[in-house]
């Protein structure tokens, strides 16, 4: 099966002019990714919902069917490692063939491991590193490499307002939030000719199993209200939006810190 999948191609293997919009979610099982997953079927969009875990993917599959209501769309659901890479390109090839295009695309994993403050783990380290940028990079390419051909497309990066600015708390999470925003931006200026929108969205404290537990959180919005406010920023042509949007100001004057000071706030 060819790597190199296209619009033309594409064209030719769809059933008949299918009016239903396409996603794909990677990382769906859990969180935001799974509310996007939701919102995207109610919508009525054929969403391909990509994730680990088998079992939590066929209760978000069964939740989606058992809520159908009128203009209901249709989960299809892959299980999938994001640190296999070579398993990238057939697989985006097989289900993009079984969507019947696609329109939207968001990449939703990551993970943060709890980190003390004395802990320098490179285990942990290196696993964020796969998963949260090594992840990312694998499915862009045959995601830009479509979008590209077919000149249209909306490309989502769930990153993190932790890619700001180096925080001792969560040295490489940050670090490869950062590399995603650079890499995004890139990825934006390659295809800003080709109409290919990609919009990098950066949440604040959102209630997922990733922040449950942590202390002095603030301005936490539930999974539900951020994939509302992630799929209005990439349907706005947004390049790059906070979520909620309060966090652009906050975090104006987090990045105008000198290091020096930002060092001694321990923020």
């Amino acid at each position: 099966m060819s790597s190199h999948i296209s619009a033309t191609n594409l064209a030719a293997d769809a059933s008949g002019g299918v009016s239903a919009k396409r996603a794909i979610v990677v990382g769906a099982s859990s969180g935001m990714g799974a509310a996007l997953v939701v919102q995207l079927v109610g919508e009525g969009y054929r969403v391909g919902a990509i994730a680990r875990r088998a079992e939590v993917l066929e209760e978000l599959q069964l939740g989606c069917a058992e809520s159908a209501e009128e203009a209901v769309g249709e989960v299809l659901v892959r299980v999938h490692d994001v640190t296999d890479f070579g398993a990238v390109p057939e697989l985006f090839e097989e289900l993009v063939r079984a969507l019947g295009g696609l329109d939207l695309f968001v990449f939703a994993a990551g993970i943060m491991p709890k980190v003390a403050a004395d802990e320098f783990d490179s285990h942990k380290d290196l696993a964020m590193i796969e998963v949260n940028f090594g992840g990312l990079v694998a499915w862009m390419n045959p995601v830009a490499r479509l979008f590209q051909s077919q000149r249209s497309g909306t490309i989502v990066g769930i990153s993190s307002v932790a890619g700001d600015r180096g925080r001792s708390g969560a040295p490489v999470y940050g670090a490869t939030k950062a590399a995603m925003n650079t890499y995004l931006e890139s990825l934006r200026n390659r295809l800003g000719e080709s109409g290919v929108t990609v919009c990098t969205i950066k949440p604040g404290f959102v209630d997922t199993a990733m922040t449950r537990g942590m202390d002095g959180l603030f301005w936490l919005i539930s999974a539900e209200r951020a994939a509302e406010l992630i799929l209005k920023a990439a349907r706005s042509g947004a390049t790059e939006r906070y979520v909620p949007r309060q966090w652009f100001v906050l975090m104006t004057v987090i990045r105008a810190i000198p290091s020096f000071l930002f060092r001694k706030l321990n923020i």
